[in-house]
């Protein structure tokens, strides 16, 4: 039997003169450098606000105690009142702009360029006033914006889907965010790819990401935290690790049922404030963090950046408090309803375990153990340990400590589960809450049973 090949020549030209693939290629990749020039310009903006807030808290001590809660007021009430889809963390509105109970109409109230806009200001606002956020949960909504913007300029009968352009855009985010493309990859797989049907194709995309951690670990990567220098580790580490790893998995697991509990609200009286004078709550909040600012010697204002760089370089110039204290900032600062990630504290707290618990076991070698916990209270808070340990692993350069980050993570994340529901899971039900109800939910049809007429 003969086999008929392909006529190259058939295809070639096919290739070149059919000009939507083409088109197609070009809008999304016309997109995507939009979308991590947004993110790197998001960076920029909220680095320099919070540059100018540390210049005014080291000129007035005492000005943060009024500029935080007046600020932060100001931020919940423009949030509430011209763009309630950018509030907290961004991740969960990506997920539900993908989530099938989402109809294509009402995307928009989730992912938008009106929305990535404001959430660019407001989180880099949020900065301005000193409070513990970071920018990389709102990256993603940001450039998840971006791209879905693409389809309004892609030609009929392309082949890329609405949830393909998010998902593009939300580990463009985390990439350009952290400088972790590896990262947000991983990011893409576990948080937003969910639809059953594409598992095999996150299987060949994680071997993908596999191999690339060969090609890094040979060639290495840009970090941002520097290089940590670790020798190779042994046995020793065993317990100290196990030690992290259990902290952060109790600890992370306690700080994502916290934040799913104070966003959904409750009856406690805190939960009542919130939802009868948000604003009001917001400012009372804020006003608790200045103060553990002020007492952390500003230690917890801000992402957290630099005292986890100080931590991996070194620095034991930090309070024993500090990590209590930045999870109490973090928290409340969630629980204002400003447009603030918690990616940058996690991994803040995270390195605060680390360090704590190297200076309890006497280990010596400070900096394995701090990376360890970076990518275990990661790993607690998301429940996405592939992701956590990779982005780690990329932004210290920490490709000798793959094996005990990956172990960390998996087990500081397996104890999360105990405690906690997924967080963004379940934040991403409270943001569906938001659709509009059904016209036969709201009001009955005339003649039928549960509208009361004949």
């Amino acid at each position: 039997m003969m086999l008929h090949h392909p006529d190259w020549r058939a295809r070639l030209r096919e290739e070149l003169t059919e000009w939507r693939p083409w088109a197609t290629r070009a809008v999304v990749l016309v997109f995507a450098a939009a979308a991590g020039l947004t993110v790197a310009g998001f960076t920029w903006l909220s680095e320099h606000a919070y540059a100018l807030f540390e210049r005014g808290a080291a000129a007035w001590w005492w000005a943060p105690l009024l500029w935080m809660p007046a600020l932060t007021a100001l931020i919940v009430w423009l949030t509430r009142r011209w763009f309630a889809g950018v509030a907290g963390s961004g991740i969960p509105q990506v997920m539900a702009a993908m989530d099938e109970q989402t109809p294509a109409a009402q995307r928009g109230l989730f992912v938008s360029l009106r929305l990535a806009f404001a959430k660019l200001m407001l989180t880099a606002g949020g900065l301005l006033a000193g409070l513990s956020l970071g920018r990389e949960g709102p990256s993603v909504q940001i450039a998840a914006g971006v791209m879905h913007h693409a389809r309004r300029w892609l030609p009929e009968r392309n082949t890329i889907s609405e949830h393909g352009l998010l998902m593009a855009g939300g580990a463009a985010g985390i990439a350009a965010a952290f400088n972790t493309p590896l990262g947000g990859v991983m990011f893409a797989i576990e948080e937003l790819w969910r639809r059953s049907e594409q598992r095999s194709s996150a299987l060949l995309i994680a071997a993908i990401v596999l191999a690339g951690l060969m090609s890094v670990s040979v060639y290495g990567n840009n970090t941002y935290f520097g290089v940590i220098r670790v020798p190779t580790l042994g046995w020793s580490v065993l317990g100290p690790g196990l030690l992290v790893a259990l902290v952060c998995g109790l600890t992370g697991g306690l700080f994502a049922r916290l934040l799913i509990v104070s966003l959904a609200g409750g009856v406690d009286v805190f939960s009542r404030w919130r939802r009868v004078a948000p604003v009001r709550f917001a400012a009372g909040c804020a006003l608790v963090v200045a103060v553990i600012g002020l007492v952390s010697g500003g230690a917890t204002w801000g992402s957290g950046y630099a005292q986890t760089r100080g931590l991996l370089e070194g620095d034991t110039g930090l309070s024993v408090f500090y990590t209590a204290l930045k999870f109490i900032a973090t928290w409340l600062t969630t629980w204002t309803g400003v447009p603030a990630g918690i990616f940058a504290p996690s991994l803040a707290i995270g390195a605060g375990i680390g360090s704590d618990v190297a200076a309890l076991t006497g280990f010596a070698e400070r900096p394995a153990l701090i990376a360890l916990g970076m990518a275990g209270f990661l790993a607690a808070v998301t429940q996405a340990p592939l992701t956590a340990f990779i982005i780690v692993m990329e932004m210290v350069a920490g490709q000798s400590m793959v094996l005990s980050l990956m172990a960390c993570a998996l087990v500081a994340s397996g104890i999360s589960r105990l405690i906690s529901a997924p967080l963004y899971a379940a934040l991403t039900r409270v943001q569906l809450l938001r659709l509009p109800a059904p016209v036969a939910d709201v009001a009955p049809q005339k003649g039928s049973p549960a509208s009361g007429a004949p």
